[in-house]
């Protein structure tokens, strides 16, 4: 077996024409649609970014356990799976987190891996005296700054040397692939990663897929929205979305090139294909930009997923609306190479519904850690949040006490116990490292940083958008027995129960 997996970062489901997106032309995904299965209802585990990463790579939600951080020693890994039973991984990638302190123990999972540099805050070129008064003048205030390691300072930097299209880091990254199946596509007994950080922000295109989508936009260079309320003008925020849109056209375009090759050299008749994403992007829907500060609206979760297997070419074209999550692709790629999957995932394995659509689960559990806990049935999404995110009761379990960028803090390890071991950590006791407000993470990935914080129901058959809260005693009570089931599957901690006030049995 062989296999491609292309994996983008805030790649909005509802942009893809495959998914009724219309305001930006995706030739290329409706191309990847009919050779591959689509799947409806797919949704994300944990998030953000490296979060969600965990997940993919083991098949198992870390939310209601740990926030940002490493893989730890006990977790499985896909790659290191198919390594162990025979297989080869390759990874290339622009996603600078991997090179982090929060990331540092994924990409070694690979047999090999390429890192393209330059991407948003990659601390990649040197300048220790930029121009600073040409660069004032070119970024917008609310994307620029001169202090030492700030990522807004380290991206103006880097596009001091992106101005070609051939030197943009998604560009680079795709080559880096297409030259990885150049050499290897004859071998046989590989998979082939290619991630990219686009269509992330900065909204950051070449030039020739912004024409497409002219406002009018004046002022300065405006492709960064800040994590929050939208307080901008009209005109501010149209420029915003156009630079994220002039991005997906750039993905359009990479996976057309990839498709391409399969197409030239007849890759579908040997070589498994998945592309999808980590999350989505608020670009204004419920008065939002981003992620991490707000309920975890479907815009965020509700993920676009394309399957192609070889040996089902019959499944190509096909729609599956099967609930399934971030946690299916590691058993599915271990199923793809024959691979057995291990005790401690929790996912299921994909390719049994290119046969038939069936049902995977009864819900899909996904969360911030410290945040809401969340849970969707396919037909209802239930947001549960604790009373007072910022005083209730939360620990990190880890043997890898680092945040994303920099170690646990003395601080918050004094208080640190060491738990007894949890079901899934191979019998390996973890450190409970109790969350503090002094904490890194605090108020960028944790309890602190939300500006949203209340319990609210949503039918998504009569309300897609998610704009009016359903009151439904009886709903919520099954949806709440659905969330505790899931808890229970995920061997929660007791106080993951407590802090949203339901009972762990």
């Amino acid at each position: 077996m062989k296999a491609v997996f292309v994996l983008f970062d805030s790649l909005n489901r509802h942009v893809l024409a495959p998914y009724g997106g219309q305001r930006v032309p995706t030739p290329n995904f409706s191309r990847l649609a009919e050779r591959t299965a689509t799947f409806e209802r797919h949704y994300v585990g944990s998030l953000p970014c490296m979060p969600a990463r965990r997940d993919l790579q083991t098949g198992r939600l870390s939310f209601l356990h740990r926030s940002w951080g490493p893989l730890e020693p006990f977790d499985n890994s896909f790659p290191e799976l198919l390594r162990k039973a025979g297989s080869y991984s390759h990874l290339v990638t622009d996603h600078f987190h991997y090179f982090e302190d929060g990331g540092a123990t994924y990409h070694t999972r690979y047999d090999s891996y390429e890192f393209i540099r330059g991407q948003e805050g990659d601390p990649w070129k040197a300048m220790v005296q930029p121009p600073w008064e040409r660069l004032r003048q070119m970024y917008h205030e609310r994307q620029f700054s001169q202090s030492a390691r700030d990522k807004f300072r380290r991206n103006i930097v880097n596009r001091e040397f992106i101005k070609d299209e051939s030197e943009f880091p998604s560009v680079r990254c795709f080559a880096a692939g297409l030259e990885f199946l150049e050499r290897n596509r004859t071998a046989d007994n590989w998979l082939l990663q290619i991630e990219t950080f686009d269509p992330h922000e900065p909204f950051t295109a070449p030039e020739r897929f912004r024409e497409a989508f002219t406002t009018g936009w004046n002022g300065p260079v405006r492709d960064w929205p800040r994590y929050g309320r939208v307080d901008e003008l009209p005109e501010e925020c149209e420029e915003l979305r156009a630079n994220y849109y002039a991005l997906v056209a750039l993905c359009d375009f990479l996976i057309g090139q990839l498709l391409d090759y399969f197409d030239q050299h007849d890759l579908w008749s040997d070589t498994a294909l998945v592309v999808t994403t980590d999350h989505g992007f608020l670009l204004g829907e419920h008065d939002f930009w981003a992620k991490n500060r707000m309920n975890m609206y479907e815009e965020i979760v509700h993920i676009p997923l394309f399957l192609y297997e070889p040996c089902r070419p019959g499944s190509a074209g096909v729609r599956r609306s099967a609930l399934t999550q971030t946690i299916d692709l590691a058993p599915t790629f271990l199923d793809l190479f024959n691979t057995p999957a291990v005790a401690e995932m929790e996912g299921h394995s994909l390719l049994p519904l290119l046969d038939a659509d069936r049902s995977l689960r009864a819900g899909a559990l996904f969360g911030y850690f410290g945040g809401a806990i969340n849970v969707t049935d396919g037909r209802y999404t239930y947001h549960r949040f604790p009373p007072d995110p910022r005083s209730q009761e939360l620990y990190q379990y880890t043997l890898m006490p680092t945040h994303i960028w920099e170690p646990f803090t003395p601080e918050e390890l004094a208080g640190a116990t060491l738990a007894q071991p949890l079901p899934f950590t191979k019998g390996a006791p973890v450190l409970k490292i109790p969350v503090i407000e002094r904490s890194p993470m605090f108020d960028n990935y944790g309890p602190g940083a939300l500006l949203e914080s209340e319990t609210r129901l949503f039918d998504l058959a009569d309300d897609p958008g998610q704009n009016t809260p359903l009151v439904s005693p009886e709903i919520e009570e099954a949806m709440t027995r659905l969330m505790q089931d899931l808890m229970r599957g995920n061997n929660a901690p007791p106080e993951a129960y407590a802090r949203v006030g339901i009972e762990a049995e």
